[in-house]
């Protein structure tokens, strides 16, 4: 295949839906990727509950911490703090291939088949028409787009006050898994504070996950296994790679692992797109009628930096929710146990809404905590390692660890640029400053004041804020925003970016505001509607 109808660059989330909607066109498409993955080490992990691994499993230290201790971080709790030793090949290779300098932004990206989608945690909600609106998106085409992607990927989820803020009006739910005895116990104290809460912009519910509890395909319901951070038994979670790994078995799809993409150029009737082999260096022109970049903004910013002229002088914005973990302790849970039967997933969502509009909304999940184990918790308490495990078996029942994420909109201090490096194999480096403000980070502060006061009438109090820093949300948008106007550096509605005819892009950079639901259902919807886009061209 010389020149195929498309070349789609990454095999993350947005990459396998592009690959997926423009595979089943007919069209030829060449996916092309870091190519890395685990090598089976999760399928070496024993397919049995956490507890008999824990009691019974004399290797369980090379799943549960790594065979060098390698999950244990020396340093401050920042991004990627959830990555087990299982999971740990998301990363790898990132430092070496496409390093990035900053003080102020500490993203995680990966090379790996199926990208950081290796890692999600499931969260699936959609924009608001509002939301939409802020975004560049169109709501019509998303609400078309969130089922298309609900029926490919599976999605469990309950009919509840949580419900209008993620799976909505997408038909097809499979009904919630069983929550945990935190949650249980949240959720029946909302009922008795909800006309109080709900006055003050406060739902809580159920999350919606891509997480089956009903077979689907070959795909089996979730077993509670609590190995959830370590392996995807059943392929009950979705993860991109499943559906790269369903697709390139189609005749019209080739799938080129091993390769980083670095540039492209247009030509009359093809792109040309030059790559780096990341195991030998060798360089490679990979050609196509169109070309998708979906590696996520952070490396489609590279791409397009090094590709477009004037890139090597410009700085592009970027989007990253405000992102801050808050452990709660429930006092009537102390002492209590932990059911065999945990899940590691989200087990409540708490959304606060600050208007009727829709338009300034802020999520938090909730998660209950025990297979990402102890050590994790201990180095955030105040206690000698001794004594803060005696007092952790009696604290981890009633506990729950709140993630809350903000909204975002750009702002002057908050951009990516290239910067020439000889020393890195790439010849540059992506550098970035995130400096939001004191106006957009007082609200911050404030909205966060107003959820431990919102978790306090429910019996949940905040025992400190833990703050990871920009990046830690693993949320990043907006590096080429929407613009109706054909100006360089700016993506046309359509996902067309200006300046090019055969150029599109399928991840969030085109996003012009970041809501603080999670993100990856919605850059999924997008990225089949873009591919969709691009096969009307044609």
């Amino acid at each position: 295949m010389d020149v195929a109808d498309f070349l789609i660059v990454g095999s993350g989330c947005t990459g396998a839906m592009a690959a997926e909607t423009l595979a089943s066109s007919g069209s030829s498409v060449v996916l092309i990727d870091g190519g890395i993955d685990d090598k089976g080490a999760a399928e070496k992990i024993p397919h049995v509950p956490y507890h008999q691994l824990r009691r019974n499993d004399e290797s369980q230290h090379e799943f549960l911490l790594g065979k060098k201790f390698e999950s244990i971080p020396s340093g401050k709790t920042g991004t990627g703090a959830q990555l087990t030793p299982a999971r740990m090949f998301l990363i790898e290779k990132t430092a070496e291939w496409i390093p990035l300098l900053s003080e102020t932004f500490k993203p995680i990206e990966s090379l790996a088949v199926g990208g950081l989608g290796g890692g999600w945690g499931l969260g699936c909600c959609v924009f608001s028409d509002a939301e939409l609106q802020a975004a560049g998106l169109n709501a019509q085409r998303m609400k078309s787009a969130y089922q298309v992607v609900a029926d490919r990927i599976g999605i469990s989820g309950n009919n509840d006050d949580a419900r209008p803020f993620t799976s909505a009006h997408i038909n097809g739910i499979q009904p919630a898994f069983e929550p945990g005895h935190q949650a249980k116990h949240l959720l029946k104290k909302y009922e008795s504070k909800k006309a109080n809460l709900n006055r003050n912009g406060f739902f809580l519910g159920r999350p919606a996950l891509a997480l089956l509890t009903q077979d689907k395909g070959t795909r089996k319901a979730l077993e509670r296994r609590d190995m959830d951070f370590y392996d995807d038994h059943n392929h009950s979670a979705w993860r991109a790679w499943m559906t790269v790994q369903e697709v390139v078995k189609k005749p019209n799809v080739h799938h080129e692992k091993g390769w980083l993409v670095i540039s492209f150029s247009e030509q009359e009737n093809t792109v040309e797109a030059t790559a780096l082999n990341i195991e030998t260096g060798e360089r490679k022109i990979f050609r196509a009628r169109k070309l998708i970049l979906s590696g996520g903004p952070l490396a489609t910013a590279r791409i397009v930096l090094r590709s477009v002229p004037g890139g090597n002088e410009k700085q592009l914005p970027l989007l990253c929710n405000p992102y801050n973990y808050t452990p709660f302790l429930i006092p009537r849970l102390l002492g209590s146990s932990i059911p065999d039967d945990h899940l590691g997933f989200a087990q409540l969502s708490l959304f606060h809404s600050a208007n009727a509009e829709h338009n300034d909304i802020a999520m938090a999940s909730l998660y209950s905590y025990n297979a990402l184990m102890l050590f994790r918790l201990l180095r955030e308490t105040p206690l000698n390692f001794r004594d803060g495990r005696i007092a952790m078996k009696y604290l981890l029942p009633a506990l729950i660890i709140g993630g809350i994420h903000h909204p975002e909109t750009s702002g002057a201090g908050q951009f990516v640029a290239l910067k020439s490096d000889a020393a890195s194999k790439t010849g540059d480096v992506l550098i970035a400053e995130y400096n939001r403000g004191a106006d957009k980070d007082l609200r911050v502060t404030e909205r966060e004041a107003q959820y431990r006061k919102a978790m306090r009438s429910l019996g949940a109090y905040a025992l400190k804020q833990v703050q990871p820093g920009h990046g830690a949300s693993v949320h990043y948008a907006g590096v080429l925003p929407f613009s109706e106007n054909e100006e360089a550096f700016h993506l046309a509605i359509d996902g067309r970016l200006h300046g090019f005819h055969r150029v599109f892009v399928a991840d969030g950079s085109g996003f012009r505001f970041l809501p603080a639901k999670g993100l990856t259902l919605s850059l999924m919807a997008n990225a089949h509607d873009v591919a969709l886009k691009a096969l009307s061209g044609n």
